[in-house]
């Protein structure tokens, strides 16, 4: 126990410590100073002095306070429990409990501090530390329901369900006649079902529905009492109780679509690929006839039958399902449907289709056999599924062609306008995207969504100041930057970085990536408010889930995006690092003057543009502080907005290590994992961490074209290093040799070998000829023509698709592109690289990356020639501004 005081000053202490939990910390500093001025080495004054400093953001004083209050009194659990708070408040868990800890040698039976350290125990899970910690506090204070309940919770965390249900089963003991309070029936309700799920979860189904059976009238949740009985049911067998089940849920809920699953389940009607015979096929079929006649409102009813039925059936079936849908004027129709196209011959049928009642309604105003006309906005409906479906089978020219005629057609619907934006996208014209995106926008103001859709445009367009304006529209007002990251918009955090990546802008892309690392860092440490707020609202089942969710938040797509753009980011500034001002004089000496002077004067308008920035942000800071009435946390201005600071890291390589030891695992499945972590270690000549990652690769997919470079250049770069030496060489060696005997691809056989067999196994595929290419370059350096010839020899194959207006060939326009950055990167060969780029821009006429003759900027080009030409002949063009809408290209 600390140093006691006076009768007078105690009392001021304990004003200290209820000002601290009433948030009136001035109050608090003021009765601290009371005291110090009578006792000014008062230790736990001190430190509750510095504890309250720390709430009002002057922490370096709040730090030394503390430091100097635990030196006083090193024996004082007050002490020791607010430098435990002081590190929780900056995220410091490990010390923090060290803290505790030491609070608790000192005081073992303060249950306030018992509490604190199970939450963090719980946050760094620290299981086996958790189960003591709550059972330290049940001991101590056993009429807390809290206390039970979390000592439930940690056996089930660590993995032992027997355990925790015997704890809820004693609680349940202590009940006065097995009954809780009115006031805690939900509560109960949501603790009984938590047991009956436990139980289920350690195989104890019969046990379960029988505890489940018992408590029926305690459980408040009904649907989540029916859900939970028709899942034991169905576990332990009861099919046909089951089936009773599932059409009673649908019977509340007609749309749900894992209550007709269930069903079929229990029917014996389910398959998890949609494989099904001719007879389970006429089986569903009944079924699904009977539901929809008894829930003929109901859109799951059919639209299920799609997904199993074949040839005439399945045709007359999505007729029926397509009509309404284009009369009443569904946008989301083709999202619907899009899983048919993965079907075989579906989407021929889909295409034959639509395709008919397109020209019905064009012809006679109806639907094939109906003598009832159709509202005119049906055909413009039809021609915007069209337009996607094209779309969707890379016919882009035929698809644009509908789009344009339904725009004909109804000239105010802005969805047209975005499906010709994503379908300009598709076909390689990001300029004309972004224009058409934003006229979108510009037709109705006030939807966010629509916003969203053009700021994406603008970014894959790397429009991205323009792109940044737009997205502010929907922020506060302020600096709204800030709140874009406040709002945590991740992926325009992820767009934007691409395109500065794109750009070779390293420093923003990793400012970018990295912002999005830290939304997840802070995902992270907001979980730490709810260890105690469910066990106090009794919401078990919902709490566990979201901390197993927790565990693999790091598998999320966005994380696992950002984590490769700033890998890639990295891996680029190790090969291109920034250079010292010293070597970029040396080389500006060694241009000629014209340059020279032309490279300053860029240098001087980035410096001025960036100082005038920094100098309107800290105006617009400064004015917004002075015109605050209320006082509120001002957010300190970023010394980094362009990431400068995150480009004079010493070692690149270790950064990228740190998110790839993530990647390898939370996101282990993927490709791409493997590759970065072979291109990083490689260049970290860790020989058998790139083994490694070649391995996972081979377990992955041995025939993808990157695990074939991945493959060839490890042990080409292994042959071509001089003999092992030392001990330590000779042993990764040998293991290098012994592996290399385990892949079929290279067993007795040299890698030029290797590298033709792979050829002649894909040599249809043009990424795969484009790999084979690139590693017999790589192994021989002049066989460079030969090498450059098996890619110029790839033939773009038409796909033999039944039913289509117009040819769609194999080769997708991001294939092509990754084959040019090949020939001019990696063979250095511009006349190639020119060559293919003129080959492609015939196969993508959209695309401003091979300069098609379709595409904005060409046609921009022409129209400005044009636009000359009738000036100096006194006439005006009137199609001159196409693709320039809203003078978006001009700024970009």
């Amino acid at each position: 126990m600390g140093t006691s005081l006076p009768s007078r000053e105690g009392n001021l202490f304990k004003l200290i410590v209820k000002s601290y939990e009433t948030k009136q910390y001035k109050k608090g500093l003021k009765a601290a100073d009371s005291i110090l001025k009578k006792f000014p080495n008062h230790g736990e004054t001190l430190s509750m002095k510095g504890l309250t400093l720390n709430c009002l953001d002057r922490k370096p004083e709040a730090y030394e306070l503390v430091r100097r209050g635990l030196k006083n009194d090193l024996k004082s659990h007050v002490c020791w429990h607010v430098y435990g708070l002081l590190y929780r408040s900056d995220r410091e868990y490990r010390e923090a409990i060290k803290c505790y800890r030491n609070a608790l040698r000192i005081d073992p039976d303060n249950i306030e501090i018992l509490r604190d350290l199970s939450l963090l125990q719980a946050q760094m899970r620290d299981l086996d530390g958790f189960v003591e910690t709550r059972q330290r506090l049940l001991t101590l204070k056993p009429n807390h329901r809290m206390n039970w309940i979390g000592f439930a919770v940690a056996h089930h965390l660590n993995s032992n369900g027997s355990k925790a249900i015997e704890i809820l089963e004693a609680y349940e003991g202590t009940l006065d006649d097995d009954h809780p309070p009115d006031n805690e029936r939900c509560e109960h309700g949501e603790m009984l079902l938590y047991k009956i799920s436990l139980l289920e979860e350690s195989g104890l189904l019969e046990r379960a529905l029988e505890e489940l059976h018992k408590e029926e009238s305690k459980i408040v949740d009904k649907l989540a009492y029916k859900e939970q009985e028709v899942s034991l049911l169905t576990k332990l067998g009861l099919l046909e109780e089951g089936e009773k089940e599932y059409r009673l849920l649908l019977s509340m809920n007609p749309d749900n679509y894992r209550y007709y699953e269930g069903l079929q389940r229990c029917l014996g009607l389910f398959s998890e690929k949609d494989h099904y015979s001719s007879d389970e096929i006429g089986q569903l079929e009944e079924l699904y006839e009977s539901l929809a006649q008894q829930y003929n409102k109901s859109s799951a009813v059919k639209r299920i039958p799609l997904d199993f039925l074949e040839g005439e059936k399945f045709q007359k079936a999505v007729e029926s399902y397509i009509r309404p849908l284009l009369t009443k004027g569904v946008p989301s129709l083709f999202s619907d449907l899009s899983p048919l196209y993965d079907h075989p011959g579906k989407a021929d049928i889909l295409e034959h289709v639509v395709l008919g009642l397109e020209l019905s309604l064009k012809t006679s105003g109806g639907y094939p056999g109906s003598l009832d006309k159709e509202p005119p906005s049906t055909l413009m409906w039809a021609l915007f599924y069209l337009a996607q479906h094209y779309d969707r089978r890379d016919q882009q020219d035929i698809a644009l062609a509908k789009i344009d005629e339904a725009i004909v057609h109804t000239p105010t619907a802005i969805d047209l306008y975005s499906v010709k934006s994503r379908i300009l996208k598709h076909a390689g014209d990001f300029l004309a995207a972004a224009a058409m995106a934003d006229e979108a926008r510009c037709m109705d103001l006030a939807d966010r969504y629509i916003n969203s859709e053009c700021v994406k445009r603008m970014l894959q367009a790397d429009q991205v100041t323009l792109a940044e304006k737009t997205a502010v529209l929907f922020t506060k007002d302020g600096e709204q930057h800030n709140n874009l990251y406040d709002m945590q918009c991740m992926w325009y955090e992820l767009a934007s970085g691409e395109s500065y990546l794109r750009q070779g802008d390293l420093g923003r892309a990793l400012k970018k990536f990295l912002a999005v690392e830290k939304h997840y860092a802070d995902i992270v440490e907001d979980q730490f408010d709810f260890h105690s707020y469910c066990l106090r609202k009794m919401t078990l089942r919902t709490y566990v889930e979201m901390l197993k969710f927790q565990d693999r938040l790091h598998s999320h797509t966005y994380f696992r995006k950002a984590a490769f753009g700033a890998v890639r980011c990295y891996i680029k500034l190790y090969d291109s690092p920034s250079k010292p001002s010293a070597e970029e004089d040396d080389e500006m000496s060694k241009l000629p003057p014209s340059q020279r002077k032309k490279l300053r004067q860029k240098q001087k308008k980035a410096e001025a543009r960036a100082k005038k920035e920094a100098e309107i942000k800290t105006e617009e800071s400064q004015a917004s502080n002075a015109s605050k009435s209320v006082k509120r946390h001002v957010k300190p201005v970023d010394p980094d907005p362009h990431g400068e600071r995150l480009l004079q890291v010493e070692d690149p390589l270790l950064e990228a290590t740190k998110y790839l030891k993530l990647l390898q695992e939370y996101s282990p499945d993927f490709l791409e994992t493997h590759v970065l972590s072979f291109e990083v270690h490689m260049r970290k000549q860790k020989r058998l961490c790139a083994l490694k990652a070649v391995r996972n690769l081979l377990r992955l997919n041995a025939d993808h074209p990157d695990t074939h470079r991945c493959l060839i250049k490890f042990f080409h770069k292994v042959g071509s290093l001089p003999a092992a030496v030392t001990t330590a060489e000779k042993i990764i060696w040998a293991a290098i040799e012994e592996e290399r005997l385990t892949y079929g691809q290279l067993r007795e056989k040299s890698l030029l070998e290797a590298n033709a067999s792979f050829f002649e196994t894909h040599k249809d595929s043009l990424m795969h000829r484009a790999a084979a290419a690139e590693m017999l370059f790589v192994l021989e350096s002049n066989k460079k023509d030969e090498a450059v010839k098996l890619i110029e020899e790839s033939i773009n194959e038409p796909l033999s698709i039944k039913g289509l207006l117009g040819p769609a060939r194999k080769w997708k326009l991001k294939d092509c592109i990754a084959v040019h950055s090949v020939l001019e990167k990696i063979f250095d060969d511009q006349d190639v690289a020119l060559r293919w780029k003129l080959r492609c821009a015939e196969y993508f006429p959209y695309s401003t990356y091979f300069g098609g003759k379709k595409c904005s900027a060409i046609t921009k080009l022409a129209h400005h020639q044009t636009e000359e030409t009738s000036e100096s002949a006194g006439t005006v063009n009137p199609h001159a501004t196409e693709f320039s809408t809203n003078g978006n290209l001009e700024k970009s």
